[in-house]
């Protein structure tokens, strides 16, 4: 596929993007190097001069949004069920790793101001509640928002009211990688990006086939969309991707992405590390 074949389309900007140099985003606040989702991650990541921070988004039954990403609390936390079956005076006494507070999506947003967030939409119930979120901090130009669900993701621009970043959902993500394998998809692609959808979130690989490569970071690039790979640890795998020109990198392991970044002049630090709103 050439490139010119999508050179007539408007390439819409979004303020989440605008970066110089490829995005480094912290997985969870950086789930390898401590407890994930939790403030003192976040805080952590910040600290190492991180800007952009991934996170997931999970409404209970009385409809608080947490940043929290399993659809239990089995896994991460002192109690268990369903977060979705619960009410939040319930789901608050739970604890990360015996210890740490569930946040609030709203009180991320609002404690560090500054910061991006790309924020993962679990389920359907979140939707309007994370649209409220993002609408009473006034956050629209801070977030991009992701599924793995085409119709939550539609649901999501909706909800929220104007135009705010968000990720290819699957169906465009399987046309994207079917389009830089030369099988056609060009005209369902051009509809999504005119539609304004700048970035194609996908792992490096599934199941030993390979989903980023040069032709796929190409073919993205015609259409005016960014390439994200998730969640990448090993800086072997990092700097290969870089190497291929991934617009930005999601990882557990945000001191190795940081130093990897550093040594090849590709860092760029928050300009206000580790700095929380003050209360009022």
């Amino acid at each position: 596929m050439r490139e010119s074949a999508y050179s007539h389309l408007v390439h819409r900007r979004f303020a989440f993007l605008d970066h110089p140099g490829p995005i480094a985003f912290a997985h969870r606040g950086g789930a390898a190097e401590g407890h994930e989702n939790t403030m003192s991650a976040f805080e952590r990541a910040i600290k190492l001069g991180y800007s952009y921070l991934e996170t997931d988004a999970h409404a209970t039954a009385d409809g608080v949004l947490l940043a929290f990403h399993d659809h239990t609390l089995d896994r991460v936390t002192d109690r268990t069920g369903r977060i979705a079956e619960l009410p939040y005076r319930e789901v608050r006494k739970a604890r990360i790793g015996g210890k740490h507070e569930i946040p609030l999506i709203e009180d991320l947003l609002g404690t560090w101001p500054d910061v991006r967030f790309n924020i993962d939409v679990k389920e359907s119930w979140a939707i309007l509640p994370l649209a409220r979120a993002i609408q009473r901090t006034r956050a629209h130009d801070r977030v991009c928002i992701c599924s793995f669900s085409d119709r939550r993701l539609e649901q999501a621009r909706k909800a929220v009211g104007r135009e705010i970043c968000t990720a290819l959902g699957p169906r465009g993500v399987l046309a994207l990688r079917a389009a830089s394998l030369g099988n056609g998809y060009g005209r369902l692609l051009a509809g999504l990006a005119r539609q304004g959808i700048p970035c194609a979130q996908v792992p490096a690989g599934f199941r030993g086939f390979p989903i980023i490569t040069r032709s796929f970071i190409r073919t993205a690039h015609a259409l005016g969309m960014q390439v994200h790979a998730w969640t990448v640890d090993d800086p072997a795998t990092m700097e290969r991707l870089l190497d291929l020109g991934v617009d930005g990198i999601m990882t557990d392991n945000i001191t190795g992405l940081r130093e990897l970044l550093r040594a090849r002049g590709q860092w760029h630090a928050g300009e206000r590390q580790g700095t929380r709103k003050a209360s009022a």
